[in-house]
């Protein structure tokens, strides 16, 4: 696979949002970026709050910008404040530094794109990323 294609964006959502009903998460958000952090699928669960798009792009988008789960980034915010603040500066404020994001690869490695997901506990929106992505037969890579 060289491309990530919008029936596997989908089956990315379709599977995290079947993780999210599995656990009795609070309603989710997934955004799904190309490896270009162009949006190539977004669903919103009926229930969930305003801004939830921008919170679930800006999880996948930090992910593809330093090549890194959010994890990483949530971890680095608290270590180094200071590069947090300005990769957000660099980025227009595009990223969000929480877990939730993760990398989306096929099975050779390729990056294709990243996931965000937005709505429970950030571990819950790592668990739905990961879910989603193994589900549609991808390989994820967290922090």
């Amino acid at each position: 696979m060289s491309e990530l294609t919008l029936a596997k964006a989908n089956a990315i959502i379709e599977a995290a949002f079947a993780k999210g009903s599995e656990v009795k998460m609070k309603p989710l958000t997934v955004a799904v970026l190309d490896a270009g952090g162009h949006l190539k699928a977004f669903q919103k669960q009926d229930g969930a709050s305003m801004l939830r798009y921008e919170i679930a792009s800006g999880k996948a988008y930090g992910a593809l910008a330093v090549g890194m789960g959010s994890r990483w980034l949530d971890q680095t915010a608290k270590e180094r404040p200071h590069f947090m603040e300005g990769l957000n500066a660099v980025s227009g404020g595009k990223i969000v530094p929480v877990p939730g994001g993760e990398l989306i690869r096929d099975a050779s490695g390729k990056l294709l794109g990243a996931v965000g997901i937005t709505g429970d506990t950030s571990d819950n929106d790592e668990l739905a990323a990961i879910s989603g992505i193994e589900a549609a037969g991808l390989k994820h890579q967290a922090a």
